[in-house]
C-alpha cells in the first residue's frame, strides 16, 4: 500500500486522466464530423447518436487500458525511457480499439488515414502534457525545493550506499535524506538502528519513507518498522541483497540500476475486494453469533463452571495485520489462563480440561472469535493469527520476504493452511515453513469461492475429526 502525506502532486493524476479524455473526444468529435460542412461543439450535430456512442466507448476503454498498463503510475523515481514506453504501448493499445470501434459500427465510414492522423494528433497533445508534467515537477524539487519526500536510510552496504549517492546526486527526484541509521561506525551516520525508533517516535509526522536493508535487521525490528510505517502511513521500501534473487511477491522498482523493493497490494487487499470479504465476514459471523453463540455459551458456562475454576472465555494476544497485536477470545479449554512463551498444547496436554478436549477435538473453542471478526480485527477465512512470542521465534526459520507478505492480510478463524493438515503444534520446521507456503498461496490466489470451499472443508474435518485438534 502507497501512502501519500502531505502531498498536492496527488492532483496531478486525475488532472491528466481528465485533460486526455477532454483531447480524445475532442479530436474524436472532429474524426467523425469530418465530411460535414460545419461543425458546431454545443449544437445538435454534437449530440448525435455517433458522437455519444464514442464517448462512452472512449471513457470506458481508456480508463480500462490505462489501468492495464498502468499508464498513470509515474513517479519520481520513473526514467524518461519508461515514460515513453508506456505512451507507445497505449498508442498501440488505444489504436487498436479505435479501429475495432469503427469496424464493429460499419455506418460510421472513415478512411484508414484519417483515424491514423487523429491518433498520431491525440498521443503527441497528450505526451506532450505528460513530460511536461513530468519536468515541471522535476524543476520544482531542484529550484523551488518543493514537492520533497523527508526519508530516513536504516542499515549498510554496498546497495544502500549506492542508493545514498543516488538520493544526494540527483536533486530532481527529490529525495530529502533525513537520518542515516546503521551498526557500522560512520560519522555521517545520525546513530545505531537501535537509536531508529527513539528518532521515529519524535519525528512520526515529518518522515515519509522509511528505506531499510534487510540484511542489516533481525526479524524483531524490520516488524517493528513495518508496524510503524502501517500505524503512520508512511512507505517501508526494503533494500534487499542484490546477489539474491528478487521476491516475485514484492513490487520491484528501479532508482537507476538500485532494485527498491515494496511490499506488494495483494489481490485481496484492493477496495472492491476488501468490500466483498468484509461483507462476507460480517454476514457469516452475525448469523454464528445471533444463531449459534448464545446456546453454545449457556451449555459451555455450565460444563466448564463444573469442571474448573475460571472464566468462561480466554484471551490472549495474538499477531495480526501489518504486526498488529490484537486480543483473540476462545472458550477455555485449560485449567490455567496464564499465557507465557512456549504455551502452544501438545498432544496429551495436562492442562487441557475433560470438556476441553472434546471443545478442541471439534474447533468449538475457536467460535468466540466470530467476535474479533465483527470487530474487524480477524476474517472469517485467511492466515492463523501466531502468539507474538511464536510470531519471533518463526520468523528465524522462515524467509523474510515470505513472512513479512504473510502478514499483509487479516487473520483468519480457519485458512488454507489448517484444511491441509498444517495447524496446532509446530513439532519440526517443515510444519511452519509449510504453513507460510500455503498461507501465500491463499493470498495471491484469493476468491470468495474459495473461501467458501475452505469453510466447507472446516467443516467436514470438524464432523471427520482431525488429529492435531488438541
Amino acid at each position: 500500500m502507497e501512502f501519500i502525506r502531505g502531498r498536492y502532486s496527488w492532483i496531478l493524476r486525475p488532472f491528466l486522466i481528465v485533460y486526455d479524455l477532454f483531447i480524445i473526444n475532442c479530436l474524436a468529435f472532429y474524426l467523425l464530423n469530418f465530411n460535414s460542412q460545419e461543425l458546431y461543439f454545443f449544437s445538435y450535430e454534437f449530440f448525435n447518436n455517433k458522437n455519444i456512442l464514442y464517448l462512452f466507448y472512449s471513457i470506458v476503454f481508456w480508463l480500462l487500458s490505462t489501468h492495464f498498463i498502468n499508464f498513470y503510475k509515474v513517479y519520481r523515481y520513473t526514467s524518461l525511457l519508461n515514460i515513453l514506453s508506456l505512451i507507445l504501448k497505449q498508442f498501440f493499445v488505444y489504436s487498436i480499439l479505435v479501429y475495432a470501434f469503427e469496424g464493429f459500427f460499419r455506418s460510421i465510414n472513415i478512411e484508414v488515414s484519417v483515424t491514423l492522423n487523429y491518433l498520431i494528433y491525440t498521443f503527441l497533445a497528450i505526451s506532450f502534457v505528460k513530460l511536461l508534467s513530468y519536468y515541471i515537477l522535476k524543476s520544482i524539487r531542484v529550484y523551488l525545493k518543493g514537492n520533497l519526500r523527508n526519508i530516513i536510510v536504516i542499515g549498510d552496504g554496498e546497495s544502500v550506499n549506492a542508493l545514498k549517492k543516488i538520493f544526494r546526486e540527483k536533486k530532481e527526484l527529490g529525495y530529502n535524506i533525513k537520518a542515516v541509521f546503521s551498526n557500522t561506525q560512520d560519522e555521517n551516520n545520525s546513530g545505531d538502528i537501535e537509536d531508529s525508533f527513539t528518532y521515529l517516535a519524535k519525528n512520526n509526522d515529518n518522515i515519509d519513507e522509511i528505506y531499510c536493508s534487510i540484511a542489516d535487521l533481525s526479524e524483531k525490528e524490520l516488524n517493528e518498522y513495518v508496524r510503524y510505517a502501517n500505524i503512520n502511513h508512511c512507505n517501508i521500501k526494503f533494500i534487499p541483497n542484490t546477489k539474491k534473487l528478487i521476491n516475485k511477491r514484492y513490487k520491484t522498482d528501479y532508482y537507476n540500476y538500485i532494485p527498491v523493493l515494496s511490499i506488494q497490494e495483494v489481490a485481496l487487499n484492493n477496495e472492491v475486494n476488501k468490500f466483498i470479504k468484509r461483507v462476507f465476514d460480517i454476514v457469516f459471523a452475525l448469523l454464528i453469533i445471533i444463531f449459534i453463540l448464545p446456546v453454545i455459551s449457556i451449555i459451555l458456562f455450565v460444563l466448564i463452571k463444573l469442571e474448573s475454576k475460571g472464566p468462561l472465555f480466554y484471551k490472549h494476544k495474538r499477531t495480526g495485520i501489518n504486526y498488529k497485536a490484537f486480543y483473540c477470545y476462545k472458550y477455555r479449554s485449560l485449567t490455567t489462563t496464564q499465557e507465557s512463551k512456549g504455551t502452544y498444547v501438545r498432544q496429551n496436554d495436562t492442562r487441557v480440561t475433560t470438556i476441553g478436549k472434546f471443545i478442541r477435538r471439534t474447533s468449538i473453542d475457536e467460535l468466540p472469535q466470530f467476535v474479533n471478526v465483527l470487530k474487524g480485527e480477524m476474517s472469517v477465512v485467511g492466515p492463523r493469527p501466531h502468539m507474538l512470542t511464536y510470531t519471533d521465534d518463526y520468523s528465524k526459520k522462515i524467509n523474510k520476504y515470505n513472512f513479512i507478505y504473510r502478514h499483509n492480510v487479516k487473520p483468519g478463524i480457519t485458512g488454507l493452511a489448517q484444511i491441509k493438515g498444517y495447524r496446532g503444534e509446530i513439532k519440526r520446521d517443515e510444519d511452519i515453513i509449510n504453513r507460510v507456503k500455503y498461507d501465500n498461496f491463499y493470498i495471491e490466489n484469493w476468491s470468495l469461492l474459495l473461501d467458501l470451499k475452505i469453510i466447507g472443508q472446516t467443516i467436514i474435518n470438524v464432523l471427520k475429526g482431525d488429529e492435531k485438534a488438541y
